[in-house]
């Protein structure tokens, strides 16, 4: 089904039991977020806050259950829009030859007619109140972490218009607020409106931006998804949900939004203006981004429906809400993956866990030597594939998202150096890992060879007994790949610990390596933290020994002493104390029976300092 405004999915919701409505008081100031974060990792349901000092009832982790992606996209499963989209591209690659092929063309080329939105002349609801002077204070905006720069909107679909051809595109960019009428821009240099704003630039004109909030949640998810620029994301919401986007003209400019959205914050940026200082911001790695100089976006026009509906996401260590418009985007894709750029892929996947730029794990079906190879190479050049630093290539026979099958893969059918390959490309601006900013080594391992029969992790040898209890913490062989975790204040720099247990002969070709506060985690928290500070270019360590190689991956924490960095890197994300206090009492009154603890418990034990970064101190 599609829905005439967000509040009609929020029915939905609420029909469905998926909703929690709070009616008591909770702050936009970090207490939403904590609510929210408790919900999100504990596969709680959507949260509608009616009460928190402004007159907009705020929803957050809408998105945050299979069940509930699938609804906000109309569809009753992801299989379904595979089906819809292969017979799509099969329609227009190949046109069908006889009468009654062409026949069940036209039937199927019905759905391509709700690709083209209505264009209104009239001003919609989204229009029906408008403030009088445009005040973001009397917006309910969040504050999501502890060290975070501000109040930022997380929802927002910002639209801009190239001036050279007139192509709206849609995105979805941060914006911190900076005062009542102006905020920042958060776009990276490959997003739609920052190539927008390259181009008002050079031509010194200023640039009119529309940003809007709510209606169909549809409209949310395809400003994130990555579309070719000849495609229109209202287009695609039209195809998506079987019925055509709705469009009115703004009231300062000529662009035109969903006439159901629920608010419209129209205005401009001025290419010519100095950019301006914005963040940190707890973002979806897990840890705070750093500030950096953004443009300034003023606003000059507020106006909103009746009944009009905040909608808010808080991103952090994985899994959370964005998980699932992740996962959203990984199934409908790869369909036109598979068509048009790597036709022997039979599966992908993205885990969460690698905030879905860090790892890619595909399988194909091989047919001769180097081809994993070739898929390697042809996803790191397909669009916002780009930036992934990790991909793992495994046989047919392997399900992707059984991570002990793809490990074992990893541990019987690939060794270095053979089947090992490296590249150097664009990094995402967010991976803090690397060396250098936005651009580094990419690692891909080719895991669909021969097996080879291997001993077991072992960690009994005399002469690693002795590195055990003088300089690491632990040692686990009780996984497919063995774990080790590492005091780095009082220990031997890894690569050389790594060295020594390679000479004393760890029965193993791979060792994964770990700050000792992590032993605690959880598979997919361990994962994470691997995932989030693995550089190939620096953390990956090689010894030879009489069987071969051993590889030493670290997955530490880098420091500037320990690890000779020339900068601090960012926190991780956990919030303050005072905060998780007031939302555990609110907790237990609301829900005595249903305590969920903060998930920031758990990560506080990694984190050793104060502030957004990581190692002030240079301490670990």
């Amino acid at each position: 089904m599609s829905y005439i405004s967000l509040s009609h999915f929020i029915q939905h919701l609420e029909e469905k039991g998926q909703l929690i409505r709070l009616d008591t008081y909770v702050s936009p100031e970090l207490e939403m977020s904590e609510f929210s974060d408790r919900l999100s990792k504990s596969n709680g349901n959507a949260v509608l806050f009616t009460n928190n000092g402004t007159q907009f009832p705020v929803l957050m982790n809408a998105f945050g259950s299979k069940e509930r992606m699938l609804a906000a996209l109309g569809l009753s499963s992801y299989e379904e829009f595979e089906q819809r989209l292969n017979s799509f591209f099969s329609m227009v690659s190949s046109p069908p030859a006889g009468i009654s092929g062409k026949l069940a063309m036209l039937k199927k080329a019905k759905e391509l007619k709700y690709a083209s939105p209505v264009h209104s002349s009239g001003r919609g609801k989204c229009f029906e109140i408008q403030m009088s002077e445009p005040d973001l204070d009397k917006l309910p905006v969040i504050k999501c972490w502890p060290y975070d720069g501000g109040r930022f909107f997380t929802l927002p679909m910002v639209h801009t218009t190239d001036p050279e051809t007139g192509m709206v595109n849609v995105g979805m960019y941060r914006m911190q607020v900076f005062d009542k009428n102006t905020t920042g821009m958060h776009w990276h240099r490959h997003k739609g409106g920052a190539a927008h704003y390259e181009k008002y630039k050079k031509l010194k004109k200023r640039m009119p931006v529309v940003v809007t909030l709510g209606g169909d949640p549809v409209y949310t998810y395809c400003s994130t998804a990555p579309l070719p620029d000849m495609i229109s994301e209202y287009a695609f919401a039209g195809f998506l949900r079987k019925r055509s986007v709705r469009l009115v003209k703004c009231l300062s400019c000529d662009i035109e939004v969903p006439e159901d959205a629920d608010i419209v914050i129209e205005g401009y940026i001025d290419p010519e203006e100095e950019l301006r200082m914005e963040g940190p911001f707890g973002d979806h790695t897990g840890f705070y981004s750093l500030p950096d100089k953004y443009p300034v976006f003023h606003v000059t026009h507020i106006s909103y429906r009746k009944n009009a509906v905040f909608p808010a996401t808080v991103v952090g260590i994985p899994p959370m809400e964005d998980a699932y418009l992740g996962e959203a985007t990984g199934r409908l894709f790869l369909p036109l993956i598979k068509k048009f750029i790597a036709p022997e892929i039979v599966d992908m996947h993205l885990p969460v866990e690698g905030g879905f730029h860090n790892l890619a794990i595909v399988s194909i079906k091989k047919s001769y030597p180097g081809q994993a190879v070739k898929v390697m190479n042809a996803l790191w050049g397909a669009g916002q594939m780009m930036f992934v630093k990790n991909i793992i290539v495994v046989n047919e026979d392997v399900n992707v998202r059984n991570p002990q099958q793809v490990a074992e893969s990893v541990m019987l059918q690939c060794r270095f150096p053979d089947e090992f390959h490296f590249m150097n490309g664009p990094l995402d601006v967010l991976d803090h890992a690397n060396s250098s900013p936005c651009f580094g080594k990419k690692m891909g391992l080719d895991a669909t060879g021969e097996r080879r029969l291997i001993a077991g992790p072992d960690f009994s040898n005399s002469e690693i007994e002795g590195i055990v209890k003088s300089e690491i913490r632990f040692a686990k062989s009780d996984t497919v790949l063995p774990v080790v975790f590492i005091d780095k204040q009082s220990a031997a720099p890894v690569k050389d610990i790594h060295a020594q247990i390679v000479k004393g002969g760890s029965g193993s070709p791979y060792i994964v390596y770990f700050n000792h506060t992590c032993q605690h985690l959880d598979y997919a928290g361990l994962v994470w933290m691997f995932l989030a500070n693995y550089d190939p270019d620096r953390d990956l360590y090689v010894e030879k020994c009489d069987a071969g190689f051993v590889c030493g991956f670290d997955g530490t924490l880098k420091t500037i002493e320990k690890d000779g960095l020339d900068s601090s890197r960012p926190n991780i994300l956990v919030m303050d104390e005072d905060t998780i206090k007031r939302v555990d009492e609110f907790w237990k009154k609301l829900f005595p029976e249903k305590f969920v603890q903060s998930p920031s418990v758990v990560y506080k034990k990694i984190t050793l300092n104060e502030g957004y970064l990581f190692d002030k101190q240079n301490n670990i």
